[in-house]
């Protein structure tokens, strides 16, 4: 996400993480820490019954804000945990939460249905796979001048280059959260098997065809139901796509390869490198490498022995405690890059209706800059969810029932180390920013304003057949043609076009 091309372009999803720390950020549902599923708040009024955008829960002074995230199973002390960080944002600066969590099966239905309907809100998280088009619909509200007049601590506090990351038509549109901003990514295996079957973790793994022998020694020595690679429809392989830049658009299927210094859109599951590891994938699943069930998996089992996740130093602390395995291995095989859409892949926007923009703001604000409110949101109630080691910068996490994704919610720069993971974990991600490579396209989002029809087409077509493609149960020799098809029918061509012409004024 931005308007300068330089290395330092911050604000990613490239996080996946921390799930409470973990969870993954520049595509759509990458869920990459750990995924356990909440069931979504019942629906409150469309607007056409209740034009307010929200209104206050109680009836103080002090309004409480909707605000709708992604996240896990909400667990019983929920309701609880809130109350504590709303007694004291209500004394600190005047405003109280009510966070909604959509599971990560249920996100995509969920927040689609909320701004095509109207329904009140004053927060959403949302990222680079739905942002530009929400801003299209006018979902959002234009912060441009506001947040630097209500919040410029918050205004300050994140980079320009940053902000521009999140621009569209040059007007500011949502939050980004200053975190890991460019995206590196990992593999990362349960110890055990890497000690059983003599996996070799030192840098010996770098591509998908590296993984075939690692994932058959492993179902060999284990057994018929026991799947190395076990997937979910949301995520299918995480990172799958990381060598093509979306531009933002949130359709895979249309990119430019990071490193093409002539910059040209290509449709992406054409390309030779994308169709081998499709046909990788494909064989894994008929193999019995992949969960039979992947394509309708909505939910990812605990203890998985291997996964691909967006990370950063450190991640595998939490992710140990999460998944409820003993050690895991985790190694990097692809980035630090910058693109537009890593500094997209974690974004939390006002709603255009909300009656209270400025007070959103404001809670967003001390998200960002008060480290106390920072650990609540990330790791739940004191003394139930996490215990504090050294004040607000080391705690000890007491369960993995927390639901919400610290990566959706503010920066990482103020939240607490968990216990086991380096003392230094976030200066360590500061340096993983610095080393970034970037994009070609960096800079570069695509105006959809004259393609809405084409690009909501576009992606009516790639929802209907991506979970069985991308976790490998359609063969892709015949349904990447017949998905090209459609798409080229969808406006595909349209959309590439368009493209490309403003790729080339942009970097004129």
């Amino acid at each position: 996400m931005v308007t300068t091309r330089k290395k330092w372009l911050a604000m990613g999803a490239a996080a996946a993480l921390l799930t409470t720390a973990l969870a993954g950020c520049s595509n759509s549902n990458s869920n990459s820490g750990s995924e356990s599923s909440a069931p979504p708040s019942s629906s409150s009024p469309s607007a056409s019954s209740q034009p307010e955008a929200s209104k206050p829960v109680d009836s103080g002074e002090v309004p409480t804000l909707v605000w709708w995230t992604i996240g896990g199973v909400v667990p019983a002390n929920f309701d609880k945990a809130i109350a504590a960080m709303n007694e004291y944002t209500a004394e600190k600066i005047g405003v109280k939460i009510d966070i909604k969590v959509a599971s990560w099966g249920d996100w995509d239905t969920k927040i689609n249905t909320i701004v095509n309907t109207g329904e009140p809100f004053d927060i959403m998280f949302t990222n680079n796979s739905k942002y530009s088009q929400q801003v299209a619909m006018n979902a959002f509200a234009d912060i441009t001048d506001l947040v630097q007049s209500e919040t410029p601590d918050l205004y300050n506090f994140i980079p320009q280059k940053v902000w521009d990351g999140t621009k569209i038509g040059g007007k500011i549109y949502s939050v980004p959260t200053y975190k890991d901003s460019s995206l590196t990514q990992y593999w990362v295996f349960d110890d055990k098997y890497v000690q059983k079957y003599g996996i070799d973790v030192t840098g010996g793994i770098k591509t998908l065809k590296d993984l075939d022998k690692p994932f058959r020694d492993m179902k060999a020595g284990e057994g018929k139901s026991f799947y190395p690679l076990s997937l979910t429809q949301g995520d299918g392989f995480n990172g799958f796509f990381n060598g093509y830049d979306d531009m933002t658009l949130g359709l895979p299927p249309v990119g430019v390869k990071v490193d093409d210094a002539s910059r040209k859109v290509v449709s992406v599951l054409e390309q030779p490198d994308i169709m081998e590891g499709l046909k990788q994938l494909h064989q894994w699943y008929k193999d019995g490498i992949i969960n039979p069930d992947a394509p309708t998996k909505t939910e990812a089992d605990k203890g998985r022995p291997f996964f691909a996740a967006q990370a950063f130093p450190g991640a595998e602390a939490n992710w140990q405690i999460t998944e409820g395995v003993e050690k895991y291995d985790m190694f990097q095989i692809f980035g630090p890059i910058y693109t537009t859409s890593t500094i997209q892949g974690s974004l939390n926007a006002i709603s255009a209706n909300s009656k209270y923009k400025s007070e959103a703001l404001k809670y967003l604000q001390l998200v960002n800059t008060d480290p106390k409110l920072r650990n609540m949101l990330a790791f739940g109630e004191l003394g139930v969810d996490f215990d504090s080691v050294d004040g607000d910068k080391v705690i000890e996490r007491k369960t993995d029932t927390w639901p919400l994704a610290a990566y959706t919610q503010g920066t990482f720069f103020n939240l607490a180390v968990t216990k086991g993971a380096p003392v230094d974990q976030w200066e360590q991600v500061r340096k993983l920013n610095d080393q970034a490579t970037s994009s070609a396209n960096l800079g570069f989002a695509l105006d959809i304003s004259q393609l809405s029809t084409e690009v909501a087409n576009t992606k009516a077509v790639w929802d209907k057949y991506r979970y069985e493609l991308m976790t490998g149960a359609s063969d892709p020799e015949k349904m990447v043609p017949k998905i090209v098809e459609e798409l080229k029918a969808a406006g595909m061509d349209k959309i590439m076009s368009a493209a490309q012409e403003q790729i080339a004024a942009y970097f004129k």
